[in-house]
């Protein structure tokens, strides 16, 4: 199956998921485990549960963000975190597998001009249907960006650190 057939599948059961009350992060990680993208048991959805609404309700990072990194993560996290030398895992980790994540982020802020929940609901009354269709829209592009990056995540590994806490290019 092409990228562009994953995509729409997984964000089709992404959206179903959030449209039948799973909260954004599960939403994004169930479908795509559904999809056969990466392979967890099912019970694996708990641990994004917390997630939601900007983890529990907060408002800071977007639930829907979260699910994609933890699906992206589920091919391109680390299995052995302690595998190597320190500085074998450091130089993994800084120069491979966080410009993966720091490139989903940033993607994603571009996108839609924040990664907090509070700031992208906040033209919202978050108790409506307006804002759950909204969000819905958000669940379905995080979803997209969950597919890209699994399927291309040797790609975004090579490419240039976006804004970032280390100041690394």
């Amino acid at each position: 199956m092409d990228i562009d057939s994953l995509q729409q599948n997984t964000k089709e059961l992404a959206v179903k998921n959030f449209k039948e009350r799973m909260s954004c992060s599960e939403a994004v990680l169930s479908a795509v485990i559904s999809a056969g993208l990466i392979s967890y048991p099912r019970d694996i959805v708990a641990l994004a549960t917390g997630f939601g609404g900007g983890i529990g309700l907060a408002g800071f990072n977007c639930g829907a963000l979260s699910g994609a990194v933890m699906a992206v993560s589920g091919v391109h996290g680390r299995r052995n975190p302690i595998t190597g030398t320190p500085d074998e895992r450091t130089q993994l980790t800084y120069g491979k597998i966080y410009r993966i994540f720091n490139s989903l982020v940033q993607d994603f802020q571009e996108e839609l001009g924040s990664v907090d929940c509070m700031e992208l609901c906040k033209n919202y009354d978050f108790n409506t249907k307006e804002r759950s269709e909204y969000c819905a829209g958000i669940v379905e592009y995080a979803t997209t960006l969950a597919v890209s990056y699994i399927a291309l995540g040797e790609f975004y590994s090579t490419k240039s650190y976006g804004k970032n806490m280390a100041g690394l290019k």
